[in-house]
């Protein structure tokens, strides 16, 4: 068959997404690859500028994404389906371009790990995220803001004279439009991507691309990639140059050997091609190959410890096979951003397809014969000679204009080129994809005003970057401009002038919350743990008094309002007034994972350990759990000394 494109619906078990949370995302990521600065001078010296150079403060002007529960449903996804008599890749534009499958028609296989059910998690920059399949990763160190986000998506011409699936985007944490392009040749095994970064702006840009990719787990299931050396990151924030495949009596390669969570990052050497593979106990699996831009290799595995295995099921199901992922990246490791100059851009080709090799060699104690065995598996199966001819084909294609609309994303990007007046061949961002939240903006743009509500809402989401920031500066200064010029100016780093424009905001703010809650974050990250308190108290009050309905967006504000009220109150020590906000929640939001751990945490304040005991023992969970966070120990330490139950066993890194 010639290869196709066409569209379908892919029905899976899946959490509700829920609300952006309408806070604004002024405190620090909460992000766990971080290196110590100190620890930065033993590294090598490209390593540890990259590593250096402009890591993201906060997810601004991103929303946070942390209203999603774990009561999944049968949920219709769009999907996108590319074809050929040899592979079939199943797309969903509409949760950041991921591939959910990629199947091998001649053997009958998965080559990726197919999660099946969609549940999100705590694991984005931005809050949810899911687990399987191949995740385009840009924007910053972690998994991208878009994870759940729409991606626009068209049929373009393909390089041989077929059709290729276009998915493109404005990121918005780094400004920078970007572009995935996938096509099958006819006849080919291999699912060939091309992919773009490019930098409209007059300023150098950090770039941070890395394709990950879900394979699935085994007792015999090794990663195989060109290195005799890795960098190891685990939750201890550690990064350490370590042997391959062996280090410290455990050979890593194979996931289920290790322990607890890790990242390795292979030292590929220059002039080796670039590739990584996961292959059975048969010699069966998949491999992914790029054009040499593409420079880092990953593995990530979960472990065989009772937190690793705890996060597979959080993730997935009780009971289906656990996952690893191989990753590829722009850098060596995930804790570097690479510089983009003015009027440039990035691109490359990633080729994903079928691989089998002599298990007896893979699986051998001979880690040189492994590797090359594999890859003389690959070269005979794609050369590395194709990947390059496929690059410099797809090259002139990057430009065609895209034709038949298969999904649309955000207005995020027709904004900013209209703002911009870029010119992007290949990538339109049409006025007609501007919706609701830009509108404010556009007014902005057009008018030099920031209009206010007509009616008492949550705040829409802000613009923080240099030239918005401007055009906020120079509007008339009434209370909504004010807090979002706040936010540009947090954002910039200018917290003493963030604070006076809140405080110029709630002189003449008709709706007082949103201004005294941004105050209340200033204050925290100042550690004035009682003025914090305070202000989050008046801010919560004012909220439940202004609040008009038990609407989405109201709920969504009033429960993330309270959970940061309960916990500074909790933080100064004030469990009497934190006892008040909760009491002014809803039974429903009182009900949820996170708020029944916060109602535990109210009880040991209050003295009472043991009604804080039997909300444990109850049982509940807290559907936003931060990857690595310590939490649910620290809680329970304060409640008993009995081991922590394995339900809530998370942990990612030994005891401490």
């Amino acid at each position: 068959m010639a290869t196709t494109v066409r569209r379908t619906v892919l029905t899976l078990p899946a959490g509700p997404l829920g609300p952006e949370n309408p806070l604004p995302a002024l405190r620090p990521l909460d992000e766990t690859h971080v290196v110590d600065e100190r620890d930065r001078a033993a590294l090598p010296r490209d390593m540890a500028r990259q590593i250096g150079f402009q890591p993201l403060s906060t997810v601004l002007p991103a929303r946070i994404l942390d209203g999603y529960g774990r009561a999944r449903t049968p949920t219709a996804l769009d999907a996108v389906v590319i074809e050929n008599d040899r592979l079939r890749a199943t797309v969903l534009p509409g949760l950041g371009g991921r591939v959910h499958s990629l199947h091998h028609k001649p053997t009958g296989r998965e080559l990726l790990y197919r999660n099946p059910v969609l549940q999100p998690a705590d694991f984005a920059l931005n809050g949810a995220w899911f687990s399987g399949g191949i995740e385009w990763n840009i924007g910053a160190t972690g998994h991208t803001a878009l994870s759940c986000a729409p991606l626009h998506a068209a049929r373009v011409p393909a390089p041989d004279g077929g059709e290729m699936v276009r998915l493109w985007e404005w990121e918005r944490l780094r400004d920078l439009p970007f572009q995935v392009d996938l096509w099958l040749p006819e006849d080919s095994d291999f699912l060939h991507v091309g992919v773009r970064i490019r930098n409209p702006h007059e300023h150098t840009a950090p770039v941070y691309w890395w394709s990950n990719i879900a394979v699935p787990e085994g007792e015999r299931t090794r990663v195989l990639a060109p290195a005799d050396e890795a960098w190891h990151f685990g939750y201890e924030r550690t990064l350490t140059r370590v042997p391959v495949p062996v280090s410290g009596s455990v050979d890593r390669t194979y996931p289920l050997r290790g322990e607890f969570p890790a990242d390795y990052f292979y030292e590929v050497p220059d002039g080796a091609r670039r590739w990584i593979a996961s292959l059975d106990e048969d010699g069966h699996g998949l491999v992914q190959t790029s054009t040499d831009l593409l420079r880092g290799r990953k593995l990530f595995l979960w472990g065989s410890g009772a937190g690793g295995r705890r996060w597979q099921e959080w993730l997935t199901e009780p009971g289906t096979v656990g996952y690893a992922e191989i990753q590829a990246g722009l850098a060596r490791t995930q804790l570097e951003h690479v510089p983009l100059e003015p009027g440039a851009e990035f691109s490359w080709l990633e080729s994903y397809g079928p691989l089998s090799a002599d298990p007896r060699t893979v699986h051998g104690e001979d880690w040189a014969a492994a590797r090359a065995e594999t890859e003389q598996r690959l070269a005979e199966a794609l050369p590395r000679a194709d990947v390059e001819a496929a690059h410099a084909a797809w090259r002139p294609f990057a430009d065609t204009e895209p034709g038949e609309s298969l999904a649309t994303g955000s207005g995020w990007g027709a904004l900013e080129v209209r703002r911009g007046k870029y010119e992007l061949p290949g990538t339109p961002f049409a006025d007609s994809t501007l919706g609701e939240q830009q509108q404010p903006w556009l007014e902005l743009l057009d008018q030099g005003t920031f209009p206010e509500p007509r009616r008492a809402v949550p705040p829409g989401p802000s613009m923080v970057s240099p030239h918005w920031r401007d055009m906020l500066e120079t509007a008339p200064a009434e209370p909504l401009t004010e807090y979002h010029l706040g936010i540009a100016q947090w954002h910039a780093g200018d917290r003493a002038q963030a604070v006076r424009s809140w405080e110029r905001g709630l002189v003449l703010a008709p709706s007082r919350w949103p201004l005294l809650r941004c105050l209340a974050v200033a204050a925290e990250e100042g550690r004035q743990r009682d003025r914090a308190a305070d202000l989050y108290g008046e801010a919560f009050d004012d909220l439940c008094a202004e609040r008009r309905d038990e609407g989405e967006a109201w709920t969504a504000a009033t429960a993330a309002l309270g959970r940061e009220a309960l916990e500074a109150l909790l933080a100064a020590g004030r469990p009497e007034a934190a006892r008040s906000v909760w009491a002014a929640l809803s039974p429903a939001i009182r009900r949820r994972g996170r708020f029944r751990l916060l109602e535990a945490r109210l009880l040991i304040a209050e003295g009472d350990r043991a009604a804080a005991r039997a909300v444990f023992d109850e049982g509940f969970e807290v559907e936003d759990l931060r990857e690595g966070a310590q939490i649910l120990d620290e809680v329970w330490a304060g409640i008993t000394d009995e081991p922590l139950p394995d339900r809530y066993n998370f942990r990612m890194s030994p005891q401490r």
